[in-house]
């Protein structure tokens, strides 16, 4: 107690040093930004940003190679791995040689010296300086290992113009990891930091090489390297000019910037399929190009680990064609591209079978008037025909009957974050590009409706409650698809199944029409789109593994002739996807579906009038269909020629048959696609006629206006009034506004020259059925 109260001052001086000795070294030694970099799945170099302050300045690296570890202990610092952060005789040396030539000529620092002053931005080389590195030296060893302290001076040493670190340094002057380096390029990559603005590739290369080649030589006489090893290194090229930094995925590494500045990280991209795609969207690019067509965008996913495989967001366009801006992410119409939606929503809610018949006729719908790609009409087709044709027609009459809000519904659980306004914003042109979406929440649904099927398959018949989660460009991504439950997230797998048995008989561009008489071929499930005014292309395709978006077109929104899914979009993906494992088809979910017999015309539930049927897996919610509303009894006399009933014949003279009738305007397109069809026989003369509806009228459509038009001496041109019906040797009537204007037999089409103004058109056939139209003449 004496002793301390003799040495109190000396004790409480000695804490106080002792506590600033603790703490006067800063918790982080370099606050410099730094370079944003990504890496492969495998830990290859993706690409990297330039920091903010102008330097190529990778991350710090805790892995030094063992070569220009060996290189740089031998060096700069012999002693590296015995002094404790200063050498005193190195020290005593360099101040002998400084005060004999009257000028700092020999520092005499240590590596760990050196660290403290590029942490400290080469504060004046001055004695006090030089005492302050010294004692934070000794307190930098205390905190570090060798190792750490090895790697902070090579991730910050600089090498030469805007390069710093051993990282960025092997990439620009080698052109590859710093682990792949030789022995000579580990040795010039050493002697760098020793006077980077005296010495770089590219300048000064005799003084660079006498140093490089003097370090080989400690180390041969190390016994570091061997004897032929040291002739082979001296007798390397120095690099002559500085490599670009590889930039194989430039937009994810602007993706990825936006959130992780400064960061080094590693993506699920595997780099050879990125390389290969990249590959196949400039050969692709370089002949769209030639039709003004700059723009590509292609997104690949793993469906069962949701990961990006592959992540290209353009084309290597020019500059005036926007080659910067990353597609993926950005809105662009649609197209058909939801239709996969639509079709699945409605088998989801039993309101449709896979092959119900769905009309394909002239429509207009208000001031709404949709037309099919081809403008032609098949009059009624399976709606997963219409599905994989793409028609337009059938898409809008479905989602009229199933619903806007219904549907809209559907989207917003996908959550198609740029489907923004309200359903009555987008009307029915929903289904026809009347929204925009964008690749990366396309591929995503989709990815999440195969792994339902996948996860369905695997969990014997259950679902999970968080399917469609986002994907991820990160390596370290594990999807958390929740608990399982017996409830469907969004489409039961059934309707799943079926919409994608629909999307595997989409026709196949040029090339790849005959796939299906291959083993090798991989079944696809996959549709295209193209919007509005040729603007955008898309096509989007699954297997049970990999899902690939593509779209093309013009960044700007600049249209083009020929800028078609089926045509643009569609050869890339198939290209893609010949750069994948084949995979198998997706397992039949049997739980979900329930085997029944269909009318094999009309794919309805078949009613006992049906007169073929076939049997066939449907989802479990289609149970509550109505069945087949296309066929009827109808009675014929004994030749089978003519319709009769009780007013013209006899029950024994009556034939009874199933007939299969559709209505008459859908009749009229359909039975040029369909030769069998058979017409429902025309009714006896001495008959009354049953019928409840024989004609339609093609022309005028329903509650539109007509314009007038000229002909190129000014005269005013004719309309020309069309409807079919369903005796075509039964005589038609035609009034206007209750005045008579002609009759027709066989072609129903009259023409008349109306003036301006509002008309009621009205037809009337012998039989008495009576049809009108009201229409508005303007000029």
């Amino acid at each position: 107690m004496i002793l301390i109260n003799k040495h109190k001052i000396k004790l409480i001086i000695a804490v106080i040093f002792l506590t600033a000795y603790c703490f006067l070294l800063p918790k982080q030694l370099f606050i410099n930004p730094t370079s944003t970099v990504i890496e492969s799945v495998e830990g290859e170099l993706l690409g990297a940003k330039i920091a903010e302050d102008g330097q190529w300045r990778f991350p710090q690296n805790d892995s030094i190679p063992q070569k220009f570890k060996e290189c740089i202990v031998q060096f700069e610092d012999a002693y590296f791995y015995k002094h404790p952060g200063f050498n005193p005789v190195s020290i005593v040396k360099a101040l002998f040689n400084n005060l004999k030539s009257n000028q700092v000529k020999r520092g005499g620092s240590t590596l760990t010296q050196q660290v403290i002053r590029l942490s400290r931005k080469n504060q004046k080389r001055t004695y006090f300086e030089k005492l302050k590195e010294i004692i934070l030296a000794t307190r930098l060893e205390l905190r570090y290992s060798k190792e750490k302290i090895l790697a902070l001076y090579a991730s910050n040493a600089p090498f030469g113009g805007n390069v710093v670190g051993l990282d960025i340094a092997s990439w620009r002057y080698f052109g590859r990891f710093p682990n792949e380096l030789s022995w000579a390029e580990s040795a010039t990559l050493a002697v760098l930091p020793n006077a980077p603005s005296l010495i770089y590739p590219g300048k000064n290369q005799q003084r660079l090489l006498e140093k490089r080649n003097r370090l080989l030589k400690k180390l041969f006489n190390e016994n570091i390297i061997d004897k032929l090893t040291y002739e082979l290194a001296t007798s390397e090229d120095l690099p002559q000019k500085p490599y670009s930094i590889p930039q194989i995925a430039p937009h994810l590494l602007q993706q990825i910037a936006k959130t992780n500045e400064g960061k080094r990280i590693r993506t699920s991209i595997k780099i050879g399929l990125q390389q290969r795609i990249n590959t196949i969207v400039k050969n692709h690019y370089n002949e769209l190009s030639k039709n003004q067509i700059n723009n590509i965008a292609v997104l690949v996913l793993d469906v069962k680990t949701r990961k990006i495989l592959a992540y290209i967001g353009n084309s290597p366009t020019t500059n005036q064609h926007q080659k910067d801006v990353d597609i993926i992410t950005k809105p662009r119409s649609t197209g058909s591209i939801l239709k996969p939606f639509l079709y699945a929503a409605m088998l989801d809610s039993g309101d449709i079978l896979p092959n119900t018949l769905v009309a394909d006729v002239p429509t207009q719908i208000g001031s709404y008037n949709p037309q099919n790609f081809n403008k032609k009409f098949d009059g009624a087709v399976f709606a997963s025909t219409a599905l994989s044709r793409s028609l337009n027609v059938p898409a809008v009459r479905m989602l009229q009957s199933f619903g806007l809000d219904r549907f809209y519904h559907y989207l917003k659980e996908l959550k198609l974050k740029d489907i923004k306004y309200n359903a009555n914003h987008y009307g029915l042109s929903l289904i026809l590009g009347g929204a925009e979406s964008n690749l990366w929440d396309l591929c995503k649904s989709y990815a999440s409706m195969a792994s339902t099927l996948n996860h369905y398959d695997e969990t014997q018949g259950k679902y999970y409650i968080n399917e469609f989660l986002e994907p991820s460009y990160l390596a370290n991504f594990n999807p958390d698809f929740g608990e399982t439950s017996t409830e469907k997230t969004i489409f039961d797998a059934g309707s799943t199944y079926l919409t994608f048995e629909a999307l595997n008989k989409v026709n196949r561009p040029e090339g790849e029409e005959n796939w299906n008489f291959f083993d090798s071929s991989n079944k696809i499930a996959w549709k295209t789109g193209t919007s509005f005014g040729y603007r955008d292309a898309w096509a989007i395709g699954t297997t049970r593994d990999y899902v690939v978006g593509v779209w093309v077109g013009n960044a700007d929104g600049e249209g083009r002739p020929g800028l078609v899914g089926i045509s643009t979009a569609a050869p890339i993906l198939f290209d893609v996807f010949n750069m994948l494992p084949k995979s198998n088809w997706f397992e039949i979910p049997y739980d979900e579906l329930v085997k029944i017999p269909i009318c094999s015309k009309s794919g309805y539930r078949a009613s006992y009038i049906c007169d073929i049927k076939d049997t066939v897996f449907v989802q479990q919610a289609g149970l509550k269909t109505k069945p087949c509303p296309f066929h009827i009894w109808v009675h014929l006399d004994k030749n089978e020629k003519f319709q009769v009933n009780s007013s013209c014949e006899t029950l024994d003279n009556m034939v009874h048959k199933s007939w299969f009738v559709l209505p008459p305007l859908q009749e009229f397109f359909y039975q040029n696609q369909h030769p069998f069809y058979e017409k429902l026989p025309n009714f006896k003369k001495d008959c009354l006629s049953e019928d409840e509806q024989v004609m339609e009228f093609l022309f005028p459509k329903e509650n539109t206006a007509v314009y007038l038009t000229k002909d190129f001496n000014g005269k005013q041109n004719s309309l020309i009034l069309k409807l079919i019906h369903s005796n075509n040797s039964v005589k038609v009537f035609w009034y206007i506004n209750r005045t008579f204007i002609g009759i027709t037999e066989n072609i129903h089409e009259i023409e008349i020259l109306p003036k301006k103004g509002a008309y009621k058109i009205t037809a009337t056939d012998e039989l008495g059925n009576e049809i009108y139209r009201e229409v508005e003449i303007k000029d």
